[in-house]
């Protein structure tokens, strides 16, 4: 039997701004995580409308350069998953409270994500990709 592949994981913007603004009691499981996707241990993606939202976030907090420069770190190891027409479209089938969650679970199983990681797995009810927080991935390993 072939050695499974690394896992495949889209994550939740929330652990990437648990890792830039050390939020706590947060910081080190996720830190652990982006560094798995840094290492190579696994593969991760964020989707596209996520990289908009953070660019946003970071110039808000600090400046349109500090964003473009993290930005642009991240994506030295982190793929953008693709947010198309269908992701949208699909998304909106979708019985979530927040769009933008269905939006995420959709570019998931678009990715062919193993796992979404995120802090808030009450917010992705149905799942169609199993849910884990940051903690539980790191218990898979």
């Amino acid at each position: 039997m072939a050695a499974k592949s690394k896992s495949r994981l889209l994550i939740d913007i929330n652990i990437v701004l648990d890792v830039l603004q050390k939020r706590e009691p947060f910081y080190k499981t996720s830190a652990h995580l982006l560094s798995l996707v840094e290492t190579g241990r696994v593969e991760g993606y964020l989707a596209a409308h996520s990289v908009t939202i953070l660019f946003y976030l970071i110039r808000k907090d600090k400046s349109a350069s500090q964003a473009r420069a993290t930005l642009t770190s991240l994506l030295q190891f982190i793929k953008v998953a693709p947010v198309d027409q269908s992701t949208i479209e699909q998304a909106l089938n979708l019985d979530y409270r927040d769009y933008e969650d269905a939006v995420q679970m959709i570019s998931a199983l678009q990715t062919q994500a193993d796992y979404l990681v995120t802090r808030n797995i009450k917010d992705y009810q149905p799942p169609l990709v199993p849910v884990l927080q940051p903690v539980d991935f790191l218990a898979t390993l």
